[in-house]
């Protein structure tokens, strides 16, 4: 009798530890993430590197694809290859009526259109000429077609050249002559060729420049990694807003970009401090005020079709595992 009650308690504990490990393996599964980043690894997302290494290290397996465009990063999201793009694909989601949905702001607008001052000194000037830009559906693209809008004139062509150093090195070069930079870019064209290039004016624009985006089953399916990958982003953010010199730190934690020519590593610090002063990071990864905002600018400048005071939050966000992240570790 002591061997026959014996039996049920060890396949039951047989059962127990089964059950355990399955569920260990798909805890582990579900933490699984690929990301389709649409740039190539750049000073100015070191910040964001470090924040994927630091998700992993909170128990997410991340799969980080570089690819050449915020559209491709789109489509590899919609088409099941990625599980996060990075971007702002608000036309495709209302034009293909896809089910993915943006989920938190990383970066706000911050660009600075340039042209060679031997070729052009107004927008006016720019009136049927060509212009490059980042890539189609990028936030310098709907910058440029915003300010052509305020301006009443038509570019002759728009053509796509992803990486801002990449645009910046050909305005150098002078194979093309007006475009749009960062921070970083602008600095450079300063430093290696003061007073060939002018800064045109850029007023009025605040909207989203990078935000993560999937799909809502994802969304729905994976909240609790989606919610840890949240949570590292943002915490990284914080701790850059409160000492950019951080960031050089932590590429050196993770070895992140360890072929970065010196001339690039000195941009490091410059960069990140005038991206915290100028308030480009997004602290708190948004709200619905901030994407008010952006249907404001992305109707202006025709990314969005409609008025924008008839678009809907919820067709193009999903705030809630925001929401849950910011809960826990507080807002800023």
């Amino acid at each position: 009798m002591a061997m026959t009650g014996r039996k049920p308690r060890l396949r039951a504990f047989a059962l127990a530890v089964l059950g355990a490990v399955l569920l260990a393996w798909g805890t582990a599964d579900a933490a699984k993430i690929r990301i389709a980043f649409g740039d190539s690894p750049a000073v100015e997302s070191l910040h964001l590197q470090a924040a994927f290494e630091r998700a992993k290290a909170a128990g997410l397996d991340l799969e980080v694809t570089y690819l050449k465009s915020e559209d491709i990063a789109a489509q590899a999201v919609v088409g099941g290859q990625a599980d996060i793009g990075i971007g702002t694909p608000y036309a495709l989601i209302q034009k293909v009526k896809t089910p993915v949905r943006m989920f938190a702001q990383l970066a706000k607008l911050r660009f600075y259109p340039i042209v060679s001052a031997a070729d052009y000194k107004s927008w006016k000037d720019l009136n049927g000429k060509d212009v490059a830009v980042h890539s189609r559906g990028s936030g310098t693209e709907a910058i440029m077609k915003l300010m052509a809008a305020k301006h009443g004139i038509t570019f002759s062509n728009i053509s796509y050249v992803p990486g801002s150093e990449v645009r910046a090195g050909a305005l150098l070069q002078g194979t093309i002559k007006a475009s749009i930079v960062d921070a970083a870019g602008r600095r450079m064209l300063e430093d290696k060729a003061p007073g060939k290039f002018i800064v045109l004016p850029m007023e009025g624009v605040s909207a989203t420049d990078e935000a993560l985006f999937a799909t809502e089953a994802f969304l729905q399916r994976e909240s609790a990694a989606v919610e840890t990958f949240l949570e590292a982003i943002l915490t990284t953010w914080r701790e850059v807003a409160a000492n950019p010199a951080s960031v050089g730190e932590m590429r050196a934690k993770y070895k992140l970009m360890q072929d970065m020519p010196p001339e690039m590593q000195k941009e490091i610090l410059p960069y990140f401090r005038d991206a915290v002063e100028s308030g480009v990071l997004t602290l708190n990864g948004g709200s619905e005020a901030a994407v008010k905002e952006d249907f404001a600018f992305f109707t202006l400048s025709g990314q969005l079709q409609g008025e924008a005071s008839t678009l809907k939050v919820s067709d193009f966000w999903d705030l809630k595992p925001l929401e849950k992240v910011l809960a826990k570790i507080g807002t800023k």
